[in-house]
């Protein structure tokens, strides 16, 4: 045996190791320094660097969790000063900052149009924008000036569902594949559309033609849902049958708006909130104009249905799904306490 030929893997310290893939750091912390480690991985050696400063410990393919572990260590491994930033709370020891984001994010959410993260050809990182490292091999580093808080997917830091799907949507020139990712998040209970919607914005893909029909038909589905929401929550919870989907108005006046759901006898109307920001391509200050005309207009109308004596119960989405119980409580009341209120005025129903 030369000085060049690798030692056998039981000579090391890494040996009996659970933990097969590891950072030149972590070896170097074994007792592993960097040269003995590279020359492990020359041609038949015991192991291989998929990439700059990771190591895997056996010459095999790599598993799908392997090479999301293996792109995290990249990513996160310290800056060549060898000193981090100052960790924030979020922070994991062994990648630092680093999150799964676009593809591979959401292939650990279950995602079934997305492929197994063994077959996934780019993995996107989210690192911080400070960050000097570079792309390498399948890891795509992606910067960020403000990251998300992540979630912990086996074992695994992962950016939300939202900010992972505008990252995956950001990549994709196939409208069907973008359609199919959207469509899923909804329809999986992953997300709610204009939480969707809102990432979509910030990412700057709103304008997109591969994403503009998706959205409508997202936005359309989500509406859908919520109603199916309201729906079940009158039901199991044992309210008073409204009338669905009817528009108000003053007897030869104008039009007062359209609800969700009404009790004429108690005057309680239900409204859902399923707007979403949708004008990408304009600038933020336009953007934030319009958003805060569309509010003004239904704070105006809501105001003015109060005065007329009719109570506004306002319901979003995602209460519904997450605190339905919370939010029937609140349309009891109402109902019961028009009891104690003076006459609404006299106002005309028609179908929506």
């Amino acid at each position: 045996m030369t000085q060049n030929t690798p030692l056998s893997p039981c000579h090391l310290p890494t040996a009996g190791m659970r933990q097969r893939v590891v950072s030149a750091a972590q070896l170097k912390a074994m007792g592993v320094p960097p040269g003995q480690a590279a020359e492990q991985c020359r041609a038949g050696g015991p192991w291989q660097q998929p990439l700059p400063g990771v190591f895997v410990l056996h010459p095999g393919p790599l598993s799908g969790r392997e090479r999301l572990r293996s792109a995290l260590l990249y990513a996160g491994r310290p800056p060549a000063s060898g000193r981090r930033p100052a960790p924030s709370r979020a922070a994991d020891p062994a990648y630092g900052e680093a999150m799964l984001t676009g593809l591979a994010a959401l292939s650990l959410y279950g995602f079934a149009a997305v492929p197994p993260a063994s077959a996934v050809e780019r993995i996107d990182v989210l690192v911080p924008r400070v960050r000097r490292l570079r792309s390498a091999g399948y890891a795509r580093l992606l910067r960020t000036a403000e990251l998300p808080r992540p979630k912990r997917r086996d074992g695994l830091p992962v950016a939300p569902v939202a900010r992972a799907l505008a990252d995956a949507v950001a990549g994709l020139g196939d409208a069907l594949a973008v359609r199919r990712l959207l469509t899923e998040a909804v329809r999986g209970g992953h997300c709610e559309p204009a939480v969707v919607v809102g990432e979509l914005n910030r990412a700057k893909v709103l304008g997109r033609p591969q994403v503009v029909n998706a959205v409508d038909s997202l936005l359309a589905e989500g509406r859908a849902m919520a109603e199916e929401r309201l729906y079940g929550m009158v039901r199991t919870h044992g309210l008073k049958e409204p009338l669905w989907n009817v528009d108000l108005r003053l007897p030869g006046g104008p039009h007062l708006g359209g609800v969700d759901a009404y009790w004429p006898d108690e005057a309680v109307a239900v409204e859902l909130d399923t707007r979403a920001p949708r004008h990408s391509r304009l600038d933020e200050g336009r953007r934030q104009e319009e958003h805060e005309a569309e509010w003004s207009a239904y704070a105006a109308r809501r105001e003015h249905l109060e005065r007329l004596g009719v109570t506004v119960v306002h319901l979003t989405p995602k209460k519904l799904r997450d605190a339905r119980e919370q939010q029937a409580a609140m349309v009891r009341t109402a109902l019961m306490a028009s009891a104690d209120r003076e006459p609404p005025a006299y106002v005309v129903i028609l179908p929506r």
